[in-house]
């Protein structure tokens, strides 16, 4: 995917995606999502949803947050209360979905890109040799929110 996008217009773009996304699928509030200002690092108790794009150039687009946090998006997308018990399957579904949306968005930035894989979701990210291209910070209601850009191998 590196060769097909402009890295230096990656965060800028990615932020457009995914204000859309939020606006229209989480949090229609103007202002909720924000580019961060500051470098995040990865969270100790964290969540990764991740899908891949098969291609030319094979890439992966993942969103990282506190699993807090992306308790949050799941009960905002699923419109739960704040206080409603989430089952694993809602939360696997709901952070995938936003994952998979997030990147269909991405892929396509790509020419010819490839099919998506179906989203995963887990504590940690995918040690399979990809290589971080670009990473974009945000802040939704003040949490952070990573979303970024592999190469596949």
């Amino acid at each position: 995917m590196s060769a097909a996008i402009d890295m230096s217009v990656f965060s800028e773009t990615v932020f457009a995606i995914a204000e859309e996304v939020f606006s229209a699928m989480i949090d229609p509030e103007p202002g909720a999502l924000q580019p961060s200002v500051e470098d995040v690092e990865a969270p100790a108790d964290a969540t990764y949803a991740w899908v891949d794009v098969h291609g030319e150039h094979p890439g992966r687009v993942m969103l990282g947050t506190e699993h807090e946090t992306a308790m949050l998006l799941t009960r905002a997308l699923l419109m739960m209360a704040q206080d409603e018990e989430v089952s694993d399957a809602d939360f696997v579904d709901a952070v995938g979905e936003i994952a998979n949306v997030v990147g269909g968005n991405v892929k396509a930035l790509v020419p010819d890109p490839g099919p998506l894989t179906l989203p995963q979701v887990a504590a940690e990210p995918p040690a399979d040799g990809a290589v971080l291209l670009h990473d974009a910070q945000f802040a939704w209601r003040g949490r952070p929110l990573g979303i970024s850009l592999w190469s596949l191998p």
